[in-house]
């Protein structure tokens, strides 16, 4: 077959070339098979059952659901229907999910369950243009329909005519989805990508890394995320097998299914290595001076471009039984969504396991750049992609052009004329460089430099990541735009924090009580102190404040995919940083 065109050529492809190839639902730490055929026979059914709810070309259909098979079930049948997916992130709140449909004038809504269907049905009221609500799981209630029960039934030859007909009539300009940018800054916008754009970024990223053909993948960052969605594209090009779990479940899952490839974001991988370095902490002292001996040997092997494990032994003894924590099988992963920091990417192709830093935005189908499997450097996101042009503006911008860039934003002409030219150039409002290689190194984004009231440039988020190689941090934030100074917001790691406090002596409590204690403050001094002797001296943190409150989706402060949201932090802590500057750059730093 030739290459795919369409979001449904991608699935017709599938469903011919490997019809072997099956989706696993492994939520709840189960696990049930779902061949391609009968994947066939659900799309096709299901097309006809929205045709029947009045889904037609360009209408859109909202689908607020997790991983599992019947999410890749309802977009395909929705694009088979030349319609327009409008996935929904299950962790929005009630006046969230209403904003999206409300903007979207979606006129179906898919939800997974009773909870999510409850987010629909109380914005029906502020969104005239839904007029029909289908459920997933359970019975449906008044006023919404069953999943299964839009299904039509179909034997596998009309099902086959039925899809065939209709790919007919997709084209490779159609949108194809509003995705809804999950916004670290302002309001969230609705960004029209059409199949082309998907389509073509997943055919010129499929050509870099060996994907797992016929094997499997597992599939638990968001679909909702564009990232994980292009990649399960290729999957499905590929005719790999995906699982699908939630990222809580995701551990679990590995060791069960032992997949050879996923993807994830840089806070997974963060969480991995700290878990194993908690690990290693409590080991005997024997096992914690191999482990150690190991990773020395592994990243000063890395950093001086050593492409493979050297060391029979260590692998035996260390690295084999790390990777095996994340089933034992994967030969590469991909990190995306938020910077990678350099020690975590160093640790883990120390082990062994290629992770692989790319680049992108949902403005851009999502891929910009990625390291290859065999062309890679560690601090870079890898060259541009084929097709796709990079160019670096006056002012450090990063700014691209091609086949993968949007068509723009849904009923914002202003917004869509602020980012992306008459010639075709987005601006990503990323600040970045090209070497002499051609690697684009990404170094902060472009409205979350800091000027500060002296007039001085600081880019905070590689200081950031330095505060959090302390295994006592699990989130920095800084801030000093117009101020004197640059000062920090600190997340303590309990889990570290609490065995740094036991190992002394002194008494664990909750999170609070560990942090009022003078010890405790003096640790997390010594570890800005650190941090601050590479630093030019406008860019040390004078002051800095420990929080007690983890940073999560729930609280708002973090985005689905993990990312900081740093102006929410810096409304919700204000007083705070209010406090932190009353005090002077030699003021005390915790309170």
């Amino acid at each position: 077959m030739a290459d795919p065109k369409t979001l449904v050529d991608i699935f017709a492809l599938w469903c011919s070339s490997t019809p072997a190839a099956e989706l696993i639902d492994a939520r709840h730490h189960g696990e049930v098979r779902i061949k391609a055929p009968e994947i066939l026979r659900r799309v096709a059914g299901l097309a006809r059952g929205l045709a029947a709810l009045g889904v037609g070309p360009g209408d859109r259909v909202a689908l607020l659901c997790g991983n599992r098979p019947e999410w890749h079930v309802t977009d395909f049948a929705v694009q088979h229907l030349g319609a327009i997916l409008v996935p929904i992130y299950p962790t929005l709140l009630g006046p969230q999910v209403r904003a999206v449909l409300a903007d979207s004038g979606a006129k179906v809504g898919v939800a997974e369950n009773a909870e999510q269907l409850a987010k629909l049905a109380e914005a029906q009221s502020a969104c005239p243009a839904l007029r029909q609500l289908v459920v997933i799981d359970g019975e449906a209630p008044a006023g919404a329909a069953a999943w299964s029960a839009c299904i039509e039934p179909m034997d596998a030859g009309g099902a086959s005519a039925a899809l065939a007909e209709m790919r007919g009539r997709v084209q490779p300009g159609d949108l194809a989805t509003l995705i809804y940018t999950s916004g670290t800054t302002g309001e969230p916008k609705g960004v029209m990508l059409t199949h082309d754009n998907l389509v073509s970024n997943a055919l010129s990223s499929s050509q870099l890394m060996p994907w797992p053909q016929g094997e499997m993948a597992l599939a638990f960052l968001p679909l909702s995320h564009v990232l994980e969605r292009l990649v399960d594209y290729i999957y499905f090009m590929r005719g790999v097998t995906i699982a699908y779990c939630g990222i809580l479940e995701s551990a679990d899952t590995m060791r069960r299914l032992r997949p050879d490839a996923f993807v994830a974001v840089p806070r997974f991988f963060e969480k991995v290595h700290d878990r194993v370095m908690h690990e290693v902490a409590h080991a005997p002292r024997l096992k914690r001076a191999i482990f150690h001996a190991a990773l020395r040997y592994g990243v000063a092997g890395v950093q001086r471009g050593r492409r493979g494990l050297a060391h029979p032994l260590y692998d035996a003894l260390v690295y084999a039984k790390v990777r095996q924590a994340l089933g034992g099988r994967v030969r590469f992963s991909i990190s995306g969504g938020a910077p990678l920091p350099v020690f975590i990417a160093e640790f883990f192709h120390a082990i062994g396991l290629k992770v692989l830093e790319g680049y992108g935005l949902t403005e851009t189908s999502p891929v910009i750049a990625v390291n290859r499997y065999d062309e890679f450097k560690l601090g870079t996101v890898g060259p541009p992609i084929p097709g796709v042009e990079v160019r670096i503006a006056a002012d450090g911008e990063v700014l691209t052009r091609g086949p993968h860039v949007m068509k723009g934003y849904w009923n914002k002409p202003e917004a869509t004329a602020a980012v992306l030219d008459a010639q075709g150039w987005f601006a990503t409002g990323d600040i970045g460089e090209l070497d002499a290689d051609g690697f684009l190194r990404i170094t902060d984004r472009k409205k979350d430099i800091l000027v500060t009231a002296g007039g001085k440039n600081i880019a905070p988020q590689p200081i950031e990541e330095q505060l959090k190689k302390s295994p006592l941090v699990e989130n920095a934030v800084l801030f000093g735009d117009r101020k004197p100074y640059v000062v920090a917001l600190l997340v303590p790691s309990h889990e570290a924090l609490e065995h740094w406090v036991e190992s002394r002596g002194l008494p664990a409590s909750d999170l609070p009580g560990m942090i009022a204690r003078p010890e405790v403050a003096e640790a997390y001094q010594e570890v800005v102190d650190e941090v601050n002797r590479d630093l030019a001296r406008y860019e040390t943190i004078k002051r800095f404040r420990l929080v007690a409150e983890p940073f999560s989706i729930a609280g708002g402060e973090l985005t689905p995919t993990l990312k900081v949201k740093r102006r929410v932090v810096e409304k919700r802590y204000e007083a705070v940083l209010a406090q932190l500057y009353a005090g002077g750059e030699s003021g005390k730093t915790v309170a």
